[in-house]
């Protein structure tokens, strides 16, 4: 598992750098984010797109092409660790997924990668689509240059119990949902283990468990377990084998607790979390990835458009807790990535969360970091991606304005680049 995350992101690189050998870049002010600082004027070289050196500016080279961001602040290309790029993304209608084919949903992911990119998000973790694999396609045709998009992570399914979190739901009970809809659906630990075996050997990169209900599918209910411990435990130990990990969408304190007690890596969303569960990810040193954007944007956009009342219920008993919980699990110093739920909102919205997370008690830094350099360590990719010191992967993002004093100025940015190759 490791060795094919390893090849591919080296394609990716190779097909976003290929002929470049050296070139530079000029940043105004560079955003160091493994010590927390801001470096004045400073020289980054990429060599066949990596980091090769950073060193004080002291005149345009003469053996090759450089990029002038002299009047931006430069910034390691960010990091989402909870997208959906490979689905349609949220809409009124609660079945939306089956009016889609599998074609036509990859198709829409290559538009919804295109848009993270472009937003600065160099890098994401794709956490579960319904129609299984659609995601292990578009993380192939962007690492092979086909399209353009983020380095991605990719979860292949969920793996989910019948009827729960991670399946296609509010449908007349004579419909047949296809196939591809009930890759990842268990019964006991012997079809967890058997499934995750299965979105292995078809190219996922960790696996996405379904701990509890969830606020955006009928018939679950944020707070009830679903997968039971041992279902969780042996999909863990299965993902070892493969030298990977599992993650839970867990909302529910008990949902949440059972998961970390069965191993997972991190938690997303983490609603409901309890003091246990605070004491238990620091115990544990498990990451919480928590979209504490997204409230906000289901309240306003979905009431406006029409989305399923017990959606907004199940938001509104959810949203006020939730951030309640981050910044507790802040002060307790519980490790926080940045992990959004694209595609509940608007794809490449994804820099609106940093004012969040500051917003309940985060600095700037520490949000850029969460984004960046814990996202990293969360992917165990720390020597690749998040910051731009030498033999990083030379993934940039140039903007007006500081984003360590004002984090929204991370929602617009100006110039991005990937592996050493400008995107725009």
């Amino acid at each position: 598992m490791l060795i094919r995350l390893a090849a591919s992101l080296i394609v990716a690189t190779m097909s976003f750098s290929a002929g470049a050998a050296t070139r530079y870049v000029h940043a105004g002010k560079l955003v160091d984010t493994e010590h927390g600082r801001v470096l004045d004027n400073q020289l980054i070289t990429i060599v066949d797109g990596r980091v090769a050196a950073v060193a004080p500016f002291a005149g345009a080279p003469s053996d090759g092409p450089l990029t002038d961001w002299s009047r931006y602040q430069v910034l390691p290309g960010l990091i989402d660790m909870h997208t959906h790029l490979a689905d349609y993304g949220e809409t009124a209608n609660v079945a939306e997924p089956l009016f889609h084919s599998a074609a036509a949903m990859a198709l829409k992911g290559a538009d919804n990668a295109r848009k993270t990119l472009r937003a600065g998000f160099t890098t994401v973790r794709d956490v579960g689509t319904y129609r299984a694999f659609t995601d292990v396609a578009l993380r192939d045709a962007i690492a092979a240059g086909q399209i353009e998009g983020p380095r991605m992570f990719v979860a292949g399914a969920y793996i989910t119990v019948p009827g729960g979190g991670g399946t296609v739901s509010g449908f007349a009970p004579d419909v047949k949902v296809p196939a591809d809809m009930q890759v990842g659906v268990v019964r006991n630990a012997d079809e967890a283990r058997e499934k995750t075996r299965h979105l292995f050997q078809n190219g996922a990169d960790f696996i996405k468990m379904i701990a509890t209900g969830a606020v955006l599918t009928v018939g679950t209910e944020p707070g009830q377990p679903e997968l039971s411990f041992e279902e969780m435990k042996s999909a863990c130990e299965e993902a070892a084998l493969h030298g990977s990990y599992c993650i839970a969408h867990a909302h529910g304190a008990a949902g949440i607790k059972s998961a970390i007690r069965a191993g997972v890596r991190s938690i997303e969303h983490a609603s409901l979390i309890d003091d246990e569960g605070i004491a238990l990810a620091k115990a544990k040193g498990v990451w919480l990835d928590m979209d504490i954007y997204d409230g906000d944007y289901i309240e306003e956009f979905g009431t406006k458009q029409g989305w399923d009342a017990g959606y907004l219920r199940k938001n509104r008993e959810t949203t006020d807790l939730q951030r309640a919980g981050f910044a507790k699990a802040l002060k307790a110093g519980v490790k926080l990535s940045f992990g959004t739920d694209e595609g509940v909102y608007p794809f490449g919205w994804n820099a609106r969360q940093f004012a969040y997370m500051v917003r309940y008690g985060m600095t700037p830094m520490q949000a850029i970091q969460s984004a960046t350099t814990v996202a990293a360590d969360l992917l165990r990719v720390p020597k690749d991606v998040g910051a731009l010191s030498p033999g990083h992967y030379a993934d940039m993002i140039a903007i007006e304005g500081d984003a360590t004093v004002d984090v929204r100025a991370l929602e617009k940015v100006a110039h991005v680049m990937k592996g050493g190759t400008p995107v725009d």
